[in-house]
Order: structure tokens, then C-alpha cells, then sequence
């Protein structure tokens, strides 16, 4: 039988679908030969099954500490293993203090089948692993034979909702109702759902607009044999998954100077630096490549070294008995994607300094999660100023940021400008209050086509006026959604006017070009009876109407 240390481990990361940032990692077994659950059968016919799991997952923690990271890691557990005695997880805790980890920075995902157990023994297995520190998952949600009773009563963090539910996304009605309804339970009773084998984008974006907040699948990225920056990056990190405005503060402009002392520093040496005038709320211990080693928080050290007997007891004494294993994070991460890594994490000391690294894990300085907190509630703010009363859309800068991003990375995509036909007659004749009700509407039209469309950004400019960009793929399920609606302002039938330059890479400088080529289009647009819908491209004078009556015609680049 293969033995638990000859098993290579892959590592396949969660995202965040509120921020698109990874937020744990799960090591997945690779033997030799066969699988993992041919491997554990093996196991279990021979009598050794708590052994080999525990001991495949003392391997991962091993393999794991070669490229350290302060995100959780997620071990796969049979529910058999949880009855064993809590002394079984000796060996485990051993190899996790080893590598630098605590039982909290781990979550054991406890797998199928479950009934083989008696239910009580199997809580009482949970209880007793969650006591030793560990956090708990569910695994295998939709698949395996998890009692409901169970689910209600076993202390977990996580459940994980397998891919075999997710694949009846998003058409079948059944599954939605099953996920809506394990998102209710959740939310009920503060637990996690991870949406686990996501393959295609119709289920991810199902599964966000569901409200799933984790996903985990090949789409995203696949297993791979270190948690290198490569599997980092795999994930899709537009808009859609990572929602957060251009204008969110980054880590960075969080950045103090760190206070650091040598990893092999006394207590004395941290006492002497925080008595300081100005004295810092943490010291960072890093090694000779200025990585950081172990965090020591200013009053949980005074506490312990002013106590009775602090001082002979700690005084010539390693500091990093008294110190923590530093929360990382690295400089380039959003403000958003770091409060979500502190959510996700289970950081429980907020108040502590935060140590932010390099790509080389190097300090750079020390952020304070309650000044992150308090610069995205700022940011929030000032971005709430700039939306559209009317529509809750943001202005123009939105559209400009996404044009000017899809032209340095040398994407074709369509900038479009869409208004109402004769809006000061709708005014005039049928009120403002008919003119705003219709803008609203025209709102949430262009609203809730982002949802459909992953790539499309709007703008609210002002009055009647919209701007669009969106892959070119897309403009068509725009342009049959505005011009084939019926649209009226207090029974006043009205029509709208879409002007769109496809834009093809590097045919194109700038935002700036792109609205001045959009202005003629838009008096085309307008002069053409009815709804209408005009097209053309950058260096042609050529413009094709697409609806309304017309024919080919050349349209001046200097108006």
C-alpha cells in the first residue's frame, strides 16, 4: 500500500467571489498510483484508515511549509477519522507547530460517508477536533450521505456544496432552490457555503448572483503543486468577480513604517524599542532577508513582562516566545480583498498590525485593520457622491477608467452612447416627473444587463445620456434590449437612439478619442426615424445603420 508520505499534494485555492481574491487553499492527494479514495478504501480493508489520513494529511502540512502562506489550508478528513481518540491528532498538531502554523489557521473538511457512524459519536468527534483548535467543514454537501440532523448540529465554520448540485446551474430551477435554500440556512446560523466544481461560466455567475460568496473550481483555477503566483493569478479577475470600485484604496495607502528587530531579538530589546516617546503598537521580527518571523502587539507584551516575575522570567529570553506568527499580506492587494482575507481568515485580533510584504514576502511596513476599515468606508462615501440620483449608476469616469484599461491591454471592444429621442419634448409635454420615471427605468434596464453581460460597463453621464462599453459580442443583446422595449413617459410613446464605434486594438489612443469619435454618431443616431442604431469604426468615415430607415452614409470627423 502506497504510505502517506510518498503522496504528492496538489493545492487548488478558493476565490472570493465578492472580491475575487484567493482566500484559503485545499491540499488535494496525488498518489503514485490510483486515488485518493482508492487509497483510503485500501485503508480501511487493512484496519488502518485513521492512520493513513491522518497521516496524508501530516504530508500535506509538510509539503505545504515549503512555500509558507498565512491563508488557511483545508485538509480532507473521512467522517470515520473524527471518532478516533483527539491523542490521534498528536502527530498532526506536531508537524503544524513545525511548520508555524496554529490549529486555527487550519479547517478540516470531513468527508463521506457519514452514516456508517452512530450520529452521537460522530458530534462528539467534531466537538472534541474543534476543541484541539481546528475549524470544520462539511465536504461533500449533495453527494455523499450527510444526515440533516447532523448539518443542524455539528460546529462547523464551512459547508461545501458539491459540483454534482452546482451542474444544474443555472437552468435548473430545483438546484437554484436548493442553493437559495442552503444560503438561507447559512446565513442563519453564520456558516460559509462554498460552491465547490465550478466548470463554466453560466454556474459562476449563477452562483454569484445566488449570493455565494466562495467558489472553488478548474474554471477558476485547477489544483496545482505549489500555491505559486501563477495559480494566483489563474482566477478571472474582472469586474464582475471583484467588484470593487477603480477608486478603493489599496493596501498600500495603508503603509506605515514597520518597527523591526532581528528574529533572534530578547525580550529586553522589544521592551527598550516600545518605551520609546514614540512608541510603535507592534515589533516585527524578521530574518536576514527581512522577512518577517513572528509580530509582537505593544500591550499583550507589556502585559506579560510587567507582571509579577515578568521581568526575570521573559527578560534575557528569546522574543519570539512571547510573539505571534505575523498576519501578511502582500502590498499590491486591494483594501476590499484585505478585509475580506481578514473576514475569511478568522484574524480574531483585529487590532493588531498587519505586516504587508512583496512578491518575495520582504516587509515593507504595517497596516491597521480598523484604518483599512475606516479608508474604505471613506471611499464608499465619496463614490456614493458621484452616482446618478436617479439611476444609482456611476458617471462617466466609470466607462473612461474601462476604456482606457481595454486600450493598453489591447482589446477590441464597443464604446456606445445611447439617449432618448426629443427628451425635452418628453418634458415638456409629459412632466419632469414622466422624464424622470423614464430615466429610471432606462436605469435599471442598463443595470440589469451588466448582471447579463460580464464585460458591459454604463455610465449615467447626465439627463438622457448613457455611455456603454462592452465586448463586441455583446452589443447586440444591448442594442435588442433598448431598441425593441417599448418605451413611454406618462403614455407618451418614445424612442432611443444608440451610437456605437467598434474599436478593434490599437485602433484607438484614448477615452478622450473615443467620445469625440462618438459625437457625430450620435447626431446620426438621432436623425434617424424611430429607434435606431448606428455603427462605425475608428479611420472610416463609413456608417452603417443597423435599425431605423436608412441607408449607408459618410459621416464627417469634424463635427
Amino acid at each position: 500500500m502506497t504510505t502517506p508520505r510518498a503522496v504528492r499534494f496538489a493545492f487548488q485555492p478558493m476565490y472570493s467571489l465578492h472580491t475575487g481574491g484567493v482566500v484559503a487553499y485545499e491540499a488535494l492527494a496525488r498518489p503514485g498510483r490510483g486515488t485518493a479514495h482508492e487509497l483510503l478504501a485500501e485503508a480501511r480493508r487493512a484496519g488502518r484508515l485513521t492512520e493513513v489520513d491522518l497521516g496524508l494529511a501530516v504530508a500535506a502540512v509538510r509539503q505545504e511549509a515549503a512555500r509558507p502562506s498565512a491563508l488557511p489550508l483545508h485538509l480532507n478528513l473521512s467522517a470515520r477519522t473524527l471518532a478516533a481518540s483527539p491523542a490521534a491528532f498528536d502527530g498532526l498538531i506536531a508537524e503544524l507547530g513545525a511548520a508555524g502554523r496554529r490549529t486555527r489557521d487550519v479547517v478540516l473538511e470531513v468527508g463521506p460517508p457519514f452514516t456508517h457512524l452512530p450520529p452521537e459519536r460522530l458530534l462528539a468527534g467534531l466537538r472534541a477536533v474543534a476543541e484541539l483548535g481546528f475549524r470544520l467543514a462539511l465536504d461533500g454537501l449533495g453527494r455523499g450521505d450527510l444526515p440533516l440532523a447532523l448539518l443542524a448540529q455539528a460546529p462547523v465554520d464551512l459547508i461545501k456544496l458539491d459540483r454534482s448540485v452546482l451542474r444544474g446551474l443555472p437552468g435548473d430551477a430545483a438546484a437554484v432552490a436548493v442553493v437559495e435554500a442552503l444560503l438561507h440556512y447559512t446565513t442563519r446560523t453564520n456558516i460559509r457555503l462554498v460552491a465547490t466544481g465550478i466548470e463554466t461560466e453560466p454556474q459562476l455567475d449563477a452562483a454569484q448572483s445566488l449570493g455565494v460568496r466562495i467558489a472553488q473550481g478548474n474554471l477558476l483555477a485547477p489544483p496545482a503543486a505549489h500555491r505559486s503566483a501563477a495559480a494566483v493569478g489563474a482566477v478571472v479577475t474582472d469586474d464582475r468577480r471583484s467588484p470593487a470600485s477603480p477608486l478603493a484604496p489599496r493596501v498600500a495607502d495603508f503603509l506605515r513604517p514597520a518597527t523591526t528587530l532581528p528574529e533572534d531579538a530578547t525580550c529586553d530589546d522589544v521592551r527598550e524599542v516600545l518605551a520609546a516617546a514614540d512608541a510603535p503598537s507592534g515589533v516585527v521580527g524578521v530574518d536576514h532577508a527581512h522577512c518577517p518571523q513572528w509580530s509582537v502587539d505593544r500591550t499583550r507584551f507589556l502585559v506579560a513582562v510587567t507582571g509579577p516575575y515578568g521581568h526575570a522570567l521573559h527578560a534575557k529570553r528569546p522574543a519570539a516566545r512571547l510573539a505571534d506568527k505575523p498576519h501578511t499580506i502582500e502590498g499590491g492587494a486591494s483594501a476590499l480583498e484585505f478585509l475580506e482575507l481578514v473576514t475569511d481568515a478568522d484574524w480574531g485580533r483585529t487590532g493588531d498590525d498587519v505586516v504587508v510584504v512583496d512578491a518575495e514576502g520582504r516587509c515593507l511596513g504595517v497596516v491597521l485593520v480598523t484604518e483599512v476599515v475606516r479608508g474604505v468606508a471613506e471611499a464608499k462615501v465619496e463614490e456614493a457622491v458621484t452616482l446618478s440620483p436617479l439611476t444609482r449608476l456611476p458617471g462617466s469616469e466609470a466607462v473612461a477608467r474601462d476604456v482606457e484599461r481595454r486600450i493598453a491591454t489591447g482589446e477590441q471592444f464597443v464604446a456606445a452612447w445611447m439617449d432618448v429621442d426629443s427628451f425635452k419634448s418628453v418634458n415638456d409635454n409629459a412632466g419632469f416627473a414622466a422624464g424622470d420615471d423614464l430615466i429610471r427605468a432606462l436605469g435599471e434596464t442598463l443595470t440589469g444587463l451588466t448582471h447579463r453581460l460580464p464585460r458591459m460597463r454604463v455610465s449615467h453621464v447626465g439627463g438622457d445620456d448613457f455611455l456603454i462599453v462592452c465586448d463586441v459580442d455583446e452589443i447586440a443583446a444591448v442594442a435588442a434590449a433598448l431598441l425593441d422595449t417599448p418605451w413611454s413617459a406618462g403614455g407618451m410613446p418614445v424612442t432611443v437612439s444608440l451610437a456605437t464605434l467598434v474599436c478593434a486594438g490599437g485602433s484607438i489612443s484614448s477615452y478622450r478619442d473615443t467620445s469625440r469619435l462618438l459625437a457625430p454618431l450620435k447626431k446620426r443616431a438621432k436623425a434617424v426615424p424611430g429607434p435606431s442604431w448606428v455603427l462605425s469604426r475608428p479611420g472610416t468615415d463609413r456608417v452603417e445603420v443597423l435599425r431605423g430607415i436608412g441607408r449607408d452614409i459618410a459621416v464627417s470627423r469634424s463635427a
